[in-house]
Parts: structure tokens; C-alpha cells; sequence
């Protein structure tokens, strides 16, 4: 039992000796500045300040988010000459709220009215899904 036990404290010394060197790692890493996930360097707590790179133009909207001009079919339901495809959509959805023109049945589909019919090609009804593919034409494209 003696050489059972040798073996054991043996086993638990070098456990030790790994830790006490995964401490002392550990000590090194933690007195360094802190990285983010992206790679930034992260200002140290006792008061260091980050050096600031050079100032960046603020993001302009672009995709779905971009103002461009709109028919004047769509200029005239909107009310401008120029929004995004975004603003557009949520802005005839409030129409469609507002005059309840969802159909009781199946509220994907949309029951037309004169003035949806002039943007929507002429369509009695439409399905919520085809509102952006009716609406691609009214949007002009600027080369």
C-alpha cells in the first residue's frame, strides 16, 4: 500500500507543479493589455486611453436603406419624390392597416384599392410577399 500511495502523491505533485506554472501563465497574460474578439486593444483599467486611428466617415446608407427617386406614380401615394425602399414599405403597410385592407380570411393577402391598384400594376388583390417585386419598377436606378 506504501508504493500506492507514493504513486498518488506523486501524481498530485506534478498536478501541482502544472498549476502552480498555468498560475504563473496566467499572471503574465492578465498584467497585458486586454484584446477584444476583433483584434482592438482595449484601454487598461488604470486609466490608459486607446490611441484613436484616423476618423472614419459615418456609414451612409446604402441597399434597401438608400433614398432614390420613386416614380411619380409611387411620388404621388408617398407623397415624395424620393425615400427608401424600406420607408416606402412601411409606409404603404400603414395604409394597408389604416384602411383595413388586409383581407379577413387570410391576412397575407391584400384587397386593393384605387389607389394601391395605380402601384400595384392594376392588381384587385395581392399577396404581402409580392409587394417588394411590384414595387422594383417605381424605384429609379441611378448609374
Amino acid at each position: 500500500m506504501a508504493s500506492g500511495l507514493s504513486n498518488g502523491t506523486r501524481f498530485f505533485r506534478g498536478c501541482r507543479t502544472l498549476l502552480d506554472s498555468l498560475k504563473s501563465a496566467t499572471q503574465a497574460y492578465s498584467s497585458t493589455p486586454a484584446v477584444s474578439r476583433k483584434g482592438k486593444l482595449k484601454a487598461a483599467v488604470s486609466g490608459q486611453k486607446s490611441v484613436a486611428g484616423p476618423k472614419k466617415e459615418p456609414n451612409r446608407p446604402t441597399g434597401i436603406l438608400k433614398a432614390v427617386q420613386v416614380s411619380p406614380t409611387l411620388a404621388g401615394f408617398l407623397g415624395m419624390s424620393e425615400t427608401s425602399r424600406a420607408e416606402a414599405v412601411k409606409q404603404i403597410w400603414a395604409y394597408i392597416k389604416l384602411n383595413n385592407l388586409q383581407s379577413p380570411a387570410d391576412k397575407r393577402q391584400i384587397n386593393c384599392d384605387e389607389k394601391l391598384k395605380s402601384i400595384f400594376d392594376g392588381r384587385e388583390k395581392v399577396g404581402f410577399l409580392e409587394i417588394g417585386k411590384l414595387l422594383s419598377p417605381h424605384f429609379v436606378k441611378s448609374g
